[in-house]
This record gives structure tokens, sequence and C-alpha cells, in this order.
């Protein structure tokens, strides 16, 4: 199964990927985590990143589909992953598409987690009370802000597009996590 999990931050989807992950028994592809690794690995490509990141810039997306291309090499991918916190944008999209294409590969499903903005704020601010040691330097509200608005302007119009390839799912992210851990399975399992 090759799965993208699509929502805003905080919607929950890091939790969902290990869920989904453990039940399947299929990775969960984290972007950010892939590229440490590729650097740390001193990877060509993860070399390449390095400069790019040392320079303060964002990663291209040539580069970051490169490092997905090798992850799903990896033996443990046999099978099938989620993909969480990529693609981002259309473009990136149809680069994946492209690659997965190229290996004789297509994705399985796009599950949306619907969930409302203001209550996502609510959640961020509780986290953030809540956290032993202090939170972290983005959960607080006024960055939650910033970053919804970037989902919606860039992240959003994927729903479109994958709602067009008759692959996308959408599901209450807004319920308890186990109702949403459920109905994710559901939409899987119909699909």
């Amino acid at each position: 199964m090759k799965l993208i999990l699509l929502g805003p931050p905080g919607a929950g989807k890091g939790t969902q990927a290990v869920r989904i992950s453990e039940r399947y028994g299929i990775p969960q592809l984290s972007t950010g985590d892939m590229l440490r690794a590729a650097v740390a690995a001193e990877t060509p490509v993860g070399l390449a990143a390095k400069d790019i990141m040392a320079r303060g810039e964002l990663v291209p997306d040539d580069v970051v589909v490169q490092i997905i291309s090798d992850r799903i090499d990896q033996p443990d991918c046999k099978n099938g992953f989620i993909l969480d916190g990529f693609p981002r944008t259309v473009a990136q999209a149809e680069a994946l598409e492209g690659l997965l294409k190229s290996k004789n590969m297509q994705l399985d499903s796009v599950v949306e987690l619907a969930v409302d903005d203001a209550i996502l704020i609510e959640r961020i601010e509780k986290r953030a009370k809540e956290t032993v040691g202090g939170p972290r330097a983005d959960d607080n509200a006024e960055a939650l802000k910033k970053r919804l608005d970037v989902y919606h302007a860039q992240t959003t119009p994927l729903i479109s597009h994958y709602s067009g390839k008759e692959i996308l799912r959408s599901v209450d992210g807004m319920s308890e996590i186990d109702r949403v851990t459920s109905d994710i399975i559901s939409v899987l399992e119909s699909a």
C-alpha cells in the first residue's frame, strides 16, 4: 500500500501514520527525517542537501524527490509506505507521480484529515500548556496560524488534484484519535 496522509499542521498526521504503519507493516516516510538521514549518511544527494540547508535555503523539489526515490528502494518499502509531509504542492505531487511511474508504482490512496482551523489552534495552545519541559518553538497559536496560511495557500490545492484522480479519501480528523484511525482503516480497506 502506497499512501499519502494530507492535513494541516496539528491535524494528527504523525500520530495516525504511526498507527497505520504498525497495522499494515509499512514504514512512515517523513521528508524531514529522510533529509536528515541522507545528510548523516553523506550520500551524494544528502551532501547536496546539506550544502543547501547550510545556506539557509529550502531544499529544491528535485533533491527531495531523489531522496524519496532512494528511500522507497529500501527493502522495508517493498510492501508500501506512508508519505507524511510530502507532497506539499501540486508540482511536488506531479514530480512524485513521475517518480513512481518510473518505478512501475502508483499511489493506492491519499487520505485527507479534514479539520477545523479554530479547533486546531485551541489544540496547539492546550498542547503547549501541557508539554513537560516547555513547548516546541513552533507550538504556539501565532506560529500555527502562519503554518496554516502556508498550508492553505500551497497544500490545499492537492485536495482537488487527488480528488480528480479519484484516489482522495477524506476522514473527519476532529474525532477522537481511535475513531480517526478506525475511519482511515475503513476508507483504506474499501478503496
